[in-house]
């Protein structure tokens, strides 16, 4: 299963395909792993997905049986061990994937020429995601993290080893010149290569940098790098050998902090553009201009969810679940709305925004 969004995956997510491409959403319960009600809600999904495909008359028997395959194939994939809160399946002629989600995602099937991937930018948003570099002599780890996640990343030459055997040692200890694990030529050489790897990493995918490492390695690389030397050092060793629990644990302080500090930003910007008479509150009002892209700053608490209808006036109608033409996942659309037009978009812990009723945003004008 895939749980981290590029920008380049979702480029290639939302081109378009052959019909049908086939999304299903369905919701899990990580505090219930492996729960029965979790499976049979997947497969009642994907035979829902297999019942539309059957009645539909622009889908031809053999692309019917490619699509259905590819769901069959997604099924078999999936481990619900230790589910998130949403799995969204992407299907179509020829390929499928599989996203694991931190964000509750409505149940639903959808048959188009796209994938639907709103929900998928609406729960990568959520997660503030960030990258972590642990260096030690003879390992540079990269992790990939967000929410309450932290997996090693294999891209980029990552992970990077090296043997510590210098081959010249010998020679070097007859004539008193051995140096020390982080003076040693070498291991400038190592930690220089990581640090224009890691370069080449944030410029397609530009996040938050930790790096993790003893005060040793942290001070050669501050001197021999340039995006690790002003990225956040954490002064911890042994985590490039290290567990991906482990790494959250030692960044959890630090990331816990950051996450304040942006929640304080966020309510001071929305005071300051409340102040300009340039701010829109509740999910109405921010979705007209979302729509008319006037919002620069959009925030939404993380557990904000609402069921509107709209009847083609000049407001959205409250709707239950399941109503007919129910938008379920209105507040995902309206963060891919405003990350499309350039907004930045926070999400801050419930109750934040008082009586702005869940969601609200700063204008451009």
């Amino acid at each position: 299963m895939e749980h981290t969004l590029s920008p380049e995956a979702l480029a290639e997510l939302r081109r378009p395909r052959p019909y049908p491409a086939v999304s299903v959403l369905t919701p899990t319960h990580r505090r219930e792993p492996g729960g029965a009600e979790d499976r049979l809600r997947l497969r009642n999904a994907l035979a829902e997905a297999k019942r539309q495909l059957e009645a539909d008359p622009a889908v031809s028997r053999e692309r019917r049986n490619d699509v259905a395959g590819q769901l069959d194939r997604a099924l078999a994939e999936i481990d619900l061990t230790h589910p998130e809160d949403g799995l969204l399946i992407f299907a179509a002629p020829g390929e499928h994937q599989v996203w694991s989600l931190a964000r509750p995602v409505p149940e639903r099937v959808v048959l188009s020429d796209t994938f639907l991937t709103r929900n998928l930018v609406a729960a990568q948003a959520a997660e503030r995601p960030f990258w972590a570099l642990s260096v030690s002599a003879d390992r540079i780890t990269l992790w990939n993290g967000g929410g309450d996640r932290v997996v090693e990343e294999h891209t980029g030459g990552f992970p990077r080893t090296r043997s510590l055997t210098d081959p010249d040692a010998e020679r070097k200890e007859r004539v008193g010149d051995l140096p020390s694990t982080f003076r040693d030529e070498r291991t400038r050489a190592f930690l220089r290569e990581a640090d224009a790897a890691v370069a080449a990493v944030l410029r397609h995918n530009p996040r938050p940098l930790y790096v993790t490492g003893e005060q040793a390695a942290l001070s050669l690389l501050y001197e021999v790098g340039t995006v690790t030397r002003s990225a956040t050092h954490v002064p911890r060793g042994g985590l490039a050998h290290g567990t991906p629990e482990a790494v959250r644990q030692a960044l959890r302080p630090l990331l816990a902090a950051e996450d304040r500090r942006h929640v304080d930003a966020v309510t001071r910007e929305l005071e300051r553009a409340r102040n300009r008479r340039q701010f829109a509150a509740g999910v109405d009002e921010v979705w007209r201009q979302a729509e008319e892209g006037r919002v620069r700053l959009l925030a939404v608490e993380e557990n904000y969810r609402v069921t509107v209808r709209d009847d083609g006036g000049d407001h959205l109608v409250p709707a239950e679940t399941g109503d007919l033409d129910a938008r379920e996942d209105i507040v995902d659309e309206i963060v891919e709305l405003c990350l499309e037009t350039g907004a930045e978009v926070r999400f801050v812990p419930d109750g934040t925004l008082g009586d702005a009723q869940g969601i609200a945003g700063a204008l451009r004008y």
